[in-house]
């Protein structure tokens, strides 16, 4: 998703008349046993509401496009300007299991969420973003590092690979020439494909078989050239192949035009007998092997 300039005057009008309902100071619920009991485990995932999953993978503790904030979009005034979130995230920075690596796909706003990595920056922590996002990463990480398209690196441990998703990364309406990664995880024994926002693409084909799939299911109408649909989330899914899919950014921001239980009832239907594969986890909870 990106805000572009058409848009930005109805996110004003909304911000304004949802400032009695703003949820900036709500508490959060409650999940953060759960997930610091997710440092402890051996390959684990909780999806974080929208594009943001905590996973658990050859001993390190991953954060992918983390977004917590209540609200999602541009400062201006001091407000940000943009869609509110539709609940209360699931845990709060100081909630989570202490953090070794950020992954971020790209620079739209609810993937690339300054407020949230301004809490989360640690000098003990490093994150990997796509190329020409550096500068938007708030200072205090121990590394900050851009991953080119179709470059690898090893650390923690783990070698992450950036994948090329059919999509793009921006921050305004003219600002198009940023990267926009999708990311293959890698350890001894496990493997995750965290692609990010995608419309639906062959270039995850050739990736073998992967142990959890992190695929984006929402936001497609009207924009199927950027998101995919959750059938051809499906598709895309049985390709590679993938044993477990975990849907997320969806259900979390009013960002398009399907109705919000659509996206997992037709991932589900496109399902069909192999359901169990879908991890249909709600923000918050744990997803461990053989567990859902």
């Amino acid at each position: 998703m990106q805000f572009g300039v058409g848009r930005l005057p109805g996110m004003v009008a909304d911000s304004v008349r949802d400032a009695r309902r703003d949820t900036t100071n709500s508490k959060p619920t409650k999940h953060e046993h759960d997930l610091r009991e997710l440092a402890h485990a051996d390959f684990a995932a909780a999806w974080l509401g929208h594009g943001g999953v905590l996973l658990r993978q050859g001993g390190t503790t991953i954060l992918i496009d983390p977004v917590l904030s209540d609200r999602i979009g541009p400062r201006i005034g001091g407000r940000t300007i943009g869609p509110a979130r539709l609940a209360s995230a699931p845990a709060a920075v100081g909630e989570l299991p202490a953090i070794d690596l950020v992954l971020i796909s790209h620079a739209h706003y609810d993937h690339l969420d300054r407020p949230t990595l301004e809490q989360l920056a640690r000098s003990g922590t490093t994150l990997i973003t796509s190329r020409r996002t550096k500068r938007l990463i708030p200072r205090g990480f121990g590394r900050v590092i851009e991953l080119g398209l179709d470059d690898d690196l090893e650390i923690e441990g783990l070698r992450i690979a950036a994948l090329r998703p059919e999509h793009w990364g921006g921050r305004t309406a003219v600002d198009v020439a940023r990267g926009c990664n999708s990311y293959l995880i890698e350890s001894n024994d496990r493997r995750t494909l965290a692609p990010g926002d995608t419309a639906l693409t062959t270039e995850f084909d050739s990736v073998g078989a992967v142990d959890l799939a992190v695929f984006g299911i929402g936001a497609y109408e009207p924009s199927e050239h950027h998101h995919a649909t959750p059938e051809q989330v499906w598709q895309m899914f049985t390709a590679m192949p993938g044993r477990v899919l975990l849907p997320v950014h969806h259900s979390t921001f009013d960002i398009s035009g399907e109705h919000i239980d659509e996206p997992i009832a037709r991932l589900l239907q496109a399902a069909g007998d192999h359901a169990a594969q879908v991890a249909a986890v709600k923000p918050g909870e744990l997803w461990v092997p053989g567990e859902g």
